[in-house]
């Protein structure tokens, strides 16, 4: 329960208990200085106009998203006052999650320290308003994050998968190997001819484990939460057109965790800088 809610009750918890405020604030696990602050007119107008903001370029970002957007824009607000903000305005929204058995011999799933050492694809499938299906092929750098391309259509063969990623080599070369799924198109003699012509090691998960893919799994949770399930797509344009919007905001404007709040194009440019010198 957040403090701003806690002190709301406090008033409440008086009246039904008929205590003090001192002892309602120890049953709240909430300071008596937090019970008694009372915000100032218009104080916190500025960050919730700046939060407002960042909540249009990432519509499903967190707090902790936004805080991290905020101080890359130089906000000199804290988290404490950015959540307590997202708490007032409503949008701290319980999310249901699945109840999952512990890891019993977890793999530990290696981080590459180099530009195209490692890349992950997979794919995903939607459908427009009028009920046609589409699948999408992603393709992401392991190493900084970085969405390197998302093909979009009503069939993506084994030869389009291999004539995307041809394109994408043309802007940031081979890598060195591809982690992937068994899907026939990635199991398909194309691919296996594209791989070895190309010097690039197809690493394959084993069947029923998406956690071996992990970077590729949580790049399509956030592909999908911001933008498959955000809209309402009547054409394939409009579904390659927002994704290209998307990837623009991912690559360049958003900060990832995992990157100490760099974004996935600062990532690489650090990177390429170090190479240089």
């Amino acid at each position: 329960m957040s403090p701003a809610r806690k002190r709301e009750l406090v008033p409440e918890v008086r009246r039904s208990y008929q205590i003090s405020f001192r002892f309602a604030c120890r049953a709240l696990i909430i300071s008596r200085s937090v019970a008694s602050y009372k915000p100032k007119a218009g104080e916190d107008l500025a960050v919730i106009q700046a939060m407002q903001a960042a909540r249009e370029e990432e519509p499903t970002a967190g707090y902790q998203l936004i805080a991290r957007m905020l101080r890359k824009q130089g906000y000199p607000w804290n988290r404490k006052r950015i959540y307590r903000v997202y708490c007032q305005l409503g949008w701290n929204k319980r999310r249901k999650r699945k109840q999952r058995l512990p890891a019993r011999n977890p793999q530990p799933l290696h981080e590459p320290e180099a530009l195209n050492e490692s890349w992950s694809m997979d794919f995903m499938s939607d459908s427009l308003w009028s009920g046609k299906a589409f699948r999408t092929f992603n393709v992401i750098d392991d190493c900084t994050r970085e969405v390197l391309g998302v093909e979009v259509d009503i069939s993506l063969t084994a030869e389009r998968v291999t004539r995307k990623l041809d394109q994408i080599a043309v802007f940031h070369g081979y890598p060195k190997q591809i982690r992937c799924d068994n899907g026939p198109e990635l199991i398909s003699h194309a691919m296996r001819t594209w791989a070895r012509e190309n010097d690039v090691h197809l690493e394959f998960i084993k069947p029923g484990k998406p956690t071996q893919n992990s970077y590729i799994e949580r790049l399509n949770k956030t592909y999908r939460d911001a933008v498959l399930d955000l809209y309402v797509f009547e054409s394939l344009h409009q579904v390659r057109q927002k994704t290209a919007e998307w990837m623009e905001r991912y690559n360049e404007r958003r900060p990832h965790l995992a990157l100490g709040d760099l974004t996935p194009r600062e990532k690489r440019d650090q990177l390429q800088n170090r190479i240089s010198t």
